[in-house]
C-alpha cells in the first residue's frame, strides 16, 4: 500500500466532473525544473535512511549528488543548443533513493505518476505525462523492481545498471522499455578474454566472489572461453564473504601451485582485501592480475603493502569521457540558487559536507564542540573535493549519454512530418499529445557521437554499443600509485568487438619489463600438430610432427595436412614443395656416360664403315660379303643412336618411337646377320657335289628381299603396337613419395612382348645356324665369328628381362639402353672386330695370295662370294671345282 498509486479516472457515474487525481503523496527528497518536457532522474544522494519510516535520508554521498547534477548539467547544456530541441526546453525532475529499495520504488511511482498537482493530465486525462523517459537507477535490484512496473506503461528507462546477473534485462517481453549505456559484465567478460587472446595467454586462473555478480560472471567466462578457444582455466575458486583465513589460504595455495601466471577475478574490495592478506603472508610473486569493473579503481588497495604484488595489474573500467563545461557548472553551484533547483535541502546538505560547517541553526552542540557555521560565502575553488575532479568522469559520461539518448530520440520524433508518420494512419507524436511508448520507438533508432567520438546506439536488448577502458596500475617512485589508461574495448556496428591496446604504456611487474607467459604447453611450431595429453584440458598437449607428405604452416595447428599429388612436405614439414622430378637425363652421370656410349658406339660404326669403304677392294672385305657388312655397319648404327631416345624428359614422341626404333633397328641387324649365316652355309653345302643348286636362292636379290621381309614383320608388329595400346608418358608416384618418375609406360605388355620375342626368335636362329657351321673347315670361318657374337647378344637379352622387371623408374630405362649397347657392342667387336686387326695391322694377310696360302676352302668361299654378287665374271663355276 506505501507503494502503490492508484487514480480516479473519469467517474462518469459520479456528481463530480471527470478527472484525474492523486490517492496520495510521497515524501521524497528531489530537485526540479519545469520544462516543455520532463525527464526523470533516479540517483542516490543518501546511502542511509531512517527506520521505521525510512523517509529520512542521511549519509550524504557527493558522487551521487555529482551524478544529479551531471544530468542537470547535461538538460542545461541542451537547452542551450539550438541545433538540438529548438522551441522545446526540457526539464527534470531529480529523485533520491536513498540506497533503499521502497524509497527508489515510491520515487519511480512518482516520477511516472506525478508528485505534485502541477504534473496531472488535463482534466480528459490526456496531455504530457509527468516525465518522458528515467536516467537510473544505479542499483540492478532498484532497476529490476521498477522496469517490472514501469514497463507495462512503456515509459523509458536509461539505466547505468552494470552488475552481471542483469543479462535478464535482455528479456524484452518482460522489460520492453529498459535500455542502458554502461555495458553489461557480459561484454566485460568477453573484453577480458580479448585481452588474453591478445598476450597469447591460454592458461589462466579464476577468481570469483561468492555472489550473484561472481558466479554469474564465471559461468559467462567458462562458456566464452570455451566458445573462443582462446584458452582453459587453470582453475576456478570461490572467494567467501567475511573472514575466513582457512579458505583463503588453501585458494593461495592453489595459486602458487598452478603454473598459471595469470589471474583474473571478478570480486570486490573486500574479497579482495582477504585474498591479498594471504598472498603477502605467503609472498607470492610473478603473478599477473587482471582486474574487474568492479575493483578496478578501488583506492583502497593502493596501499604500501599490496602495491609489490598487485603493480602491473591490468582491468576493465567503465569508459571515461570529457564532458567540457561541468566542472564550471559545479563550480557555480550554491544553496540560494533557487531559481534553477526548486528543492535545495540538497544543495544545503552537499554544502554542509563540503565545507564541514552547519547552517543556522545547527545541531545542539555543535558550536560547542568547534565546528564552523555555514554563511553561504565559502568558495569551491579554494576547497580540494573529488566532486571537482572532472579528470575521470565515468558514471558521469554515461549519464551524459543516456540523457542526450533521450534528447535525441525526442527531437527525432518532433522532426516527424505528419503524413509520413510511424504510428498508425502514418500519423505523428505531438507535445500536446505524446506517450512515452511513442518516444519508446525513437529510442529505439537513436543513433549519435559524443564529442568524445562515441557512437551511441541501442541493439534489440537495449543495450548501447559497449566500450569499456583498459586501465593499468603503476606505482610511482614516490610510492603513489597511478591508475593510466592504456587501451579500449569497444564495439562498433562494422568492425564488431575491437581491442586496442598500447603496449608501450603498460607498466609490468616483471624483471624483464614484458607480458608473461602463461601457458599450459608451449605452442606448436609450424610443422607439428597438437596431440591433447589425455584427461587434461585442451590447452594442455604434445606437439607431434607431421608425417611424410603432410604439412602445417600455422602455430598450433590441429592437423596437418596433406600435400597436392604434386608436391610433398619440406624437411621442416612447414610447407610443401614440388616433387623432385626423377627421369634418365643427359645431365646426370649415368645418363652422361651412357649418352658417351651410344655417340661412341655410332662413330666405331662409323670409322668401320669407313675403312671397310675405303679397303673394299681387298679380299678380306670381297671375302665377307661387302654389301651385307655395310648393311649390317648401318643397322648397328641405329642401334647406337636408338639409345639416346631413352635419355632425357619423356615425351610422347619418344615414347612411341623409341621402341618402335630399338626394335626395327635390332630386327635389321639380326637379318643381315641371319642371312651372313645363311648364305655360309649355303656356299660349304654348294661344295659338296650335288650342292651347286642351292646357291640359287641365295642371290643378291634373295638376300635383300628377305632382310626386307623380315624386317617389314617388326615393323608391323610395332605399327600394330603403337595402333592398338601407344606407349605413353607416364608421371608415376608410387615409386617414391618425394619424387615423380617420368617414365613411358609401354602401353601393351604383350605388343613389347611380342617385339623382344621376334629379336629373340632370330637371334636363335642365327645363333643355331651358326653353331652348326662353326667346326667347317676353314682358319678363318666366319660362322665362328657369328657364333660368339649371337651367344653375346642372347646372353644380354636374356639377363635384360629380370633386371628391367626389377629396375623401378629411370633405372628400368638405363638397363634397356644398357643392353642395346652392350649388344650392339657385342656384334660390332665379334664381327668387324678380326677384320679390323688384318686390315689395318696385318695387311700382308688382306692379299690373294695369303687368303690362298691359308686354304683353298677360303679362296673357295672368297670365289663363291664373288660370283654371288656378280662383281668378278672371270670366275666359273669351274675355277671352283678345281679350287675344291
Amino acid at each position: 500500500e506505501n507503494f502503490y498509486l492508484e487514480y480516479n479516472v473519469c467517474n462518469s457515474s459520479s456528481n463530480l466532473s471527470p478527472s484525474c487525481k492523486l490517492r496520495r503523496q510521497f515524501h521524497l527528497n528531489g530537485m526540479h525544473k519545469a520544462g516543455d518536457v520532463i525527464l526523470g532522474g533516479l540517483f542516490e544522494v543518501h546511502y542511509t535512511s531512517v527506520f521505521p519510516d525510512d523517509t529520512l535520508c542521511v549519509s550524504f554521498d557527493p558522487p551521487g549528488f555529482r551524478h544529479a547534477m551531471t544530468m542537470a548539467f547535461t538538460i542545461d547544456e541542451i537547452n542551450k543548443n539550438s541545433n538540438l530541441l529548438p522551441n522545446v526546453t526540457l526539464g527534470y525532475s531529480l529523485y533520491d533513493n536513498c540506497a533503499t529499495l521502497g524509497i527508489g520504488f515510491s520515487a519511480a511511482l512518482s516520477l511516472a505518476s506525478g508528485q505534485e498537482e502541477q504534473f496531472l493530465l488535463q482534466e480528459n486525462c490526456l496531455g504530457t505525462p509527468p516525465v518522458m523517459g528515467i536516467v537510473g537507477d544505479p542499483f540492478s535490484t532498484f532497476s529490476i523492481a521498477t522496469s517490472n512496473v514501469l514497463g507495462l506503461f512503456k515509459l523509458p528507462i536509461v539505466s547505468l545498471v552494470s552488475l552481471s546477473y542483469c543479462v535478464l534485462f535482455n528479456d524484452r517481453q518482460r522489460f520492453p522499455s529498459f535500455f542502458r549505456t554502461i555495458p553489461s559484465d557480459a561484454f566485460q567478460v568477453r573484453a577480458m578474454i580479448q585481452i588474453l587472446k591478445h598476450f597469447d595467454w591460454t592458461w589462466v586462473g579464476l577468481l570469483v566472489s561468492d555472489d550473484d555478480y561472481g558466479l554469474h560472471a564465471a559461468r559467462s567466462f567458462q562458456f566464452d572461453l570455451a566458445q573462443s578457444g582462446g584458452g582453459c582455466l587453470a582453475y576456478s575458486e570461490i572467494l567467501p564473504w567475511g573472514n575466513d583465513p582457512n579458505e583463503y589460504k588453501r585458494i593461495v595455495d592453489v595459486m602458487t601451485k598452478s603454473t598459471a601466471r595469470v589471474i583474473i577475478v571478478f570480486a570486490h574490495q573486500m574479497q579482495m582485501t582477504q585474498l591479498m592478506k594471504e598472498v603477502v603472508r605467503q609472498n607470492v610473486t610473478g603473478l599477473q592480475w587482471i582486474a574487474s569493473e568492479a575493483w578496478t579503481l578501488v583506492e583502497g588497495l593502493h596501499t604500501t603493502a599490496f602495491m609489490p604484488y598487485l603493480a602491473g595489474t591490468l582491468g576493465i573500467a567503465i569508459r571515461c569521457g570529457k564532458i567540457p563545461g561541468l566542472r564550471e557548472f559545479l563550480l557555480r553551484i550554491h544553496p540560494d540558487q533557487h531559481h534553477m533547483i526548486l528543492n535545495a535541502f540538497q544543495m544545503r546538505q552537499f554544502w554542509e559536507f563540503t565545507f564541514q560547517c552547519r547552517f543556522a541553526p545547527p545541531p545542539a552542540g555543535w558550536v560547542e564542540s568547534g565546528g564552523a557555521l555555514c554563511t553561504g560565502q565559502e568558495n569551491l575553488v579554494n576547497v580540494e573535493t573529488d566532486y571537482l575532479d572532472a579528470s575521470e568522469l565515468r558514471p558521469e559520461y554515461n549519464i551524459y549519454k543516456a540523457v542526450y539518448a533521450l534528447a535525441y530520440a525526442l527531437n527525432d520524433m518532433l522532426l516527424c512530418i505528419p503524413g509520413k508518420g510511424p504510428f498508425r494512419g502514418q500519423s505523428c507524436a505531438t507535445l500536446q499529445r505524446l506517450d512515452p511508448w511513442q518516444l519508446m520507438y525513437y529510442l529505439e533508432k537513436v543513433n549519435f557521437t559524443t564529442p568524445n567520438g562515441d557512437q551511441v546506439s541501442f541493439d534489440e536488448n537495449g543495450e548501447a554499443l559497449p566500450i569499456y577502458d583498459v586501465m593499468n596500475w603503476l606505482q610511482l617512485p614516490d610510492g603513489r600509485t597511478k591508475v593510466q589508461n592504456v587501451g579500449e574495448v569497444k564495439k562498433s556496428v562494422s568492425k564488431g568487438e575491437q581491442l586496442t591496446i598500447d603496449e608501450d604504456k603498460i607498466f609490468w611487474n616483471f624483471e624483464l619489463q614484458e607480458p608473461p607467459r602463461s601457458v599450459c604447453s608451449e605452442s606448436c611450431p609450424p610443422g607439428t600438430r597438437m596431440a591433447r595429453k589425455r584427461g587434461q584440458p585442451i590447452c594442455c598437449f604434445d606437439c607431434i610432427p607431421c608425417s611424410e607428405g603432410k604439412v602445417s604452416n600455422a602455430t598450433d595447428s590441429l592437423e596437418c595436412t596433406s600435400c597436392p599429388e604434386d608436391f610433398w612436405s619440406s624437411p621442416q614439414r612447414d610447407h610443401c614443395v614440388p616433387k623432385k622430378t626423377e627421369f634418365l637425363s643427359y645431365h646426370e652421370p649415368l645418363g652422361i656416360c651412357l649418352t658417351t656410349a651410344s655417340l661412341l658406339g655410332t662413330f666405331v660404326c662409323a670409322v668401320v664403315l669407313g675403312i671397310f669403304t675405303y679397303h673394299r677392294s681387298t679380299p678380306i672385305v670381297r671375302a665377307n660379303n661387302s654389301e651385307l657388312s655395310f648393311l649390317l655397319l648401318v643397322s648397328l648404327k641405329l642401334c647406337f643412336l636408338c639409345s639416346l631416345l631413352f635419355i632425357g624428359h619423356p615425351k610422347l614422341w619418344t615414347c612411341q618411337l623409341r621402341h618402335a626404333a630399338f626394335g626395327i633397328s635390332f630386327v635389321l641387324c639380326v637379318s643381315c646377320i641371319l642371312v651372313k649365316t645363311m648364305v655360309v652355309l649355303a656356299v660349304f653345302k654348294a661344295s659338296k657335289p650335288g650342292g651347286g643348286a642351292s646357291l640359287k636362292w641365295f642371290g643378291a636379290m634373295q638376300q635383300r628381299g628377305t632382310i626386307m621381309v623380315l624386317t617389314s614383320i617388326q615393323a608391323a608388329i610395332c605399327t600394330a603396337w603403337l595402333v592398338s595400346a601407344s606407349p605413353a608418358p607416364y608421371k608415376n608416384t608410387q615409386y617414391h613419395n618425394d619424387k615423380i618418375v617420368y617414365e613411358c609406360v609401354v602401353g601393351s605388355t604383350v605388343g613389347f612382348a611380342v617385339l623382344l620375342g621376334y629379336i629373340g626368335l632370330l637371334a636363335t636362329l642365327s645363333f643355331l645356324l651358326a653353331f652348326l657351321a662353326r667346326n667347317l673347315p676353314d682358319n678363318f670361318n666366319e660362322a665362328k665369328l657369328i657364333t660368339f657374337s649371337m651367344l653375346i647378344f642372347c646372353a644380354v637379352w636374356v639377363a635384360f628381362v629380370p633386371a628391367y622387371v626389377n629396375s623401378p623408374g629411370k633405372y628400368a630405362d638405363a638397363v634397356e639402353v644398357f643392353a642395346i649397347l652392350a649388344s650392339s657392342f657385342g656384334l660390332l667387336v665379334a664381327l668387324f672386330g678380326p677384320k679390323c686387326y688384318i686390315i689395318l695391322l696385318r695387311p700382308e694377310r688382306n692379299t690373294k695370295k695369303a687368303i690362298m696360302g691359308r686354304g683353298t676352302i677360303v679362296y673357295l668361299k672368297f670365289i663363291l662370294l664373288s660370283i654371288l654378287e656378280y662383281k668378278y665374271s672371270k670366275y666359273t663355276m669351274d675355277h671352283v671345282l678345281v679350287a675344291y
